[in-house]
């Protein structure tokens, strides 16, 4: 007997949270279905925003998502063990540039004090978070707001950072997956994020747990632009394992 559309729904939850992933072919067969009705039932989970929807079927949809006064609460403890390696891979005299959102906001404050260093964000949350930082010179690039996460973007935020050089990148997104790459939900502040991370020497990803292993839709840079993975999950995770496997340095927090 087949499946309700109820129990199918069901069915998908389950194998994306057991398998990390959905091929709507692969459940067709399986099912004895036709694909059209599990990309149908994928939509339907993609409109309540319980997956992801790509191409051939489905993956885990990030929580990271929800606006950042929301995302403040979302895992701080990870977002702080992740903050500690990210803030020690900053050298005295060295030139960081510092994604926005609420990671990278933990980074800032996990900074030492007295640490000599120039700060490069389109954050003016993190540019106020280091005013007590004495010995960081802060360079804000402005443009226009994006309140969601509250950092500036489109062309003049593009081209301002266009304009400058560092040795680091520290890089928020909100899906880490081997396959889909490193995602975000917004396409402009995608395409910001890229513009920052082509102007360091190297570009490490601020990834707390809840992120490993999720998707969102659009994607901010190929496996092959990141030099690591910045991350308090299980070092012996499958996502991660892929991840390494890709070339990707993965540092463990916490």
């Amino acid at each position: 007997m087949r499946m309700l559309a109820a129990e199918r729904r069901d069915h998908l939850l389950a194998l994306l949270a057991r398998e990390g992933k959905v091929v709507a072919k692969d459940v067709a067969a399986d099912l004895g279905i036709s694909e059209d009705s599990v990309r149908r039932d994928l939509r339907d989970l993609a409109a309540e925003g319980l997956v992801q929807r790509v191409y051939g079927g489905a993956l885990p949809v990030s929580p990271a998502v929800v606006d950042y006064a929301a995302r403040q609460s979302v895992a701080p403890d990870g977002k702080r063990a992740v903050a500690a390696v990210a803030a020690g891979l900053v050298r005295p005299g060295g030139a960081v540039i510092l994604d926005g959102g609420t990671t990278a906001l933990a980074v800032a404050h996990a900074l030492p004090p007295d640490l000599r260093c120039t700060v490069i964000t389109h954050s003016p949350t993190i540019a106020v978070a280091l005013l007590d930082h004495p010995a960081a010179e802060v360079y804000l690039l402005g443009g226009r707001v994006f309140k969601h996460s509250a950092v500036a973007y489109g062309a003049a935020a593009v081209e301002a950072a266009q304009n400058v050089s560092a040795d680091l990148c520290l890089l928020g997104v909100t899906g880490v997956h081997p396959e889909a790459g490193l995602t975000t939900g917004d396409a402009e502040e995608a395409a910001m994020k890229r513009a920052l991370s082509a102007r360091a020497a190297e570009t490490y990803v601020l990834a707390s747990s809840e992120k490993i292993g999720t998707a969102s839709r659009f994607r901010v840079l190929p496996w092959g632009r990141v030099t690591g993975v910045i991350t308090d999950a299980d070092p012996h995770d499958a996502v991660l394992r892929q991840v390494q496997e890709l070339g990707v340095e993965v540092l463990t927090a916490g």
